[in-house]
């Protein structure tokens, strides 16, 4: 297995041994067909050298195949295959945007459909392959829905964490229950306070952290939810270093569905669009709810949740913050939100370009 400097190699050779960044994480595996845009990241990586196979004169087409696997079908037809393919987790959102909807605006004069949800919730959970955390935008997104697609999308959310933590498979669903119904204190809150597009004052601020009370009052005479599930209503709000609401618990004393939910609500609560906030990028939100992490949200869930989110997006589409389009290429384990993006043949490392970020995954 020959090493070769970088700087006299050429695309079409094939990895002999995995390429390692200075950090550890693996850039390339063993293999791996060089691209011409690879010789880019191995240079911004500041890669010397690197083990190649012996070239094959009797067969160099490994470039041309690497080349044919990386075409993509044309924008149009690419759109309307993904529409297709989502046409289902749609169909079953929607269903449960209708019935927590009304759920949430029938809950004051009469009982919880608690049946209902679940059996569209395991509906909506059965399509949840169709589920990207990053990319899902909801359908017709109207802004005085907010709080019925936060329901949702932190439930589905809630219950790839649970997953994700090692959490034990009968909590799945009481944690996507959680999610579903944290934020149904939210019933009782006087509307005009609630979507008040205007500064806040503290007797305001303090009808709506009610919601969090209102909200386990709600469901503590439903004989058919987890308390946990309860608890997850009155706890969300809570910080792990005592500094939350409405109790002030710390983290020893939040139930572990709160713990979970805390994530997902803030999360899905900044990238959604509000009356009064556009919504933020999640790969910046991302990197709040890290910068929370220290003293804030449960560290582990949190470190959890973001590396399972990113790991997957490589080759993905992203606008950058100052509208040029480009291409992640590459991910740092410890830096998950700052890739390196390939732009019309530049590579941009957003580890050392600390003013640009990720606007959004296209």
């Amino acid at each position: 297995m020959p090493s070769i400097q970088v700087t006299d190699l050429k695309p079409g050779v094939k990895i002999a041994a995995p390429v390692h960044t200075p950090l550890g994480s693996t850039l390339f595996h063993k293999g791996k067909v060089v691209l011409p845009r690879d010789l880019d990241i191995l240079r911004a990586f500041l890669i010397q050298s690197i083990e190649v196979e012996a070239v094959d004169t009797k067969n160099s087409s490994g470039l041309k195949e690497a080349s044919k696997n990386t075409n993509q079908p044309q924008a149009g037809t690419h759109e309307l295959e993904k529409q297709q393919v989502m046409e289902p987790f749609y169909t079953e959102y929607e269903r449960m945007l209708t019935l927590i909807k009304g759920s949430f605006q029938s809950i004051l004069a009469s009982e919880l459909p608690v049946l209902d949800l679940r059996v569209q919730l395991e509906a909506l959970i059965s399509q949840l392959k169709h589920y990207n955390i990053l990319t899902f935008s909801p359908r017709n997104l109207n802004e005085y829905d907010y709080i019925y697609h936060n329901a949702i999308l932190s439930s589905l959310t809630s219950y790839l964490i649970a997953q994700w933590t090692g959490m034990a498979q009968k909590d799945w669903m009481q944690v996507a229950f959680a999610g579903l119904l944290h934020d149904i204190g939210n019933a009782r809150v006087d509307p005009k306070v609630l979507h008040s597009p205007l500064p806040l004052n503290a007797k305001e601020i303090e009808e709506i952290r009610m919601h969090t009370t209102y909200g386990y009052q709600m469901l503590r005479n439903s004989a058919a939810i987890n308390e946990g599930v309860r608890l997850s209503a009155l706890q969300h709000h809570e910080k792990v270093d005592g500094t939350g609401y409405p109790l002030r618990l710390t983290g020893d004393k939040m139930h572990s569905y709160s713990r979970i939910v805390a994530v997902a609500d803030i999360f899905h609560a900044m990238t959604l669009t509000k009356r009064y906030r556009k919504a933020q990028s999640p790969y910046i939100v991302l990197e709040q709810l890290k910068a929370e992490s220290f003293g804030k949200l449960d560290p582990g869930i949190v470190d959890t949740f973001i590396q399972k989110v990113t790991q997957f997006h490589n080759g993905a589409r992203v606008r950058l913050n100052d509208e040029r389009i480009g291409e992640i290429i590459f991910s740092e384990r410890d830096h998950p939100t700052r890739p390196l993006i390939s732009v019309q043949g530049q590579i941009i490392n957003l580890i050392l370009e600390r003013s640009i970020y990720i606007k959004e995954i296209l």
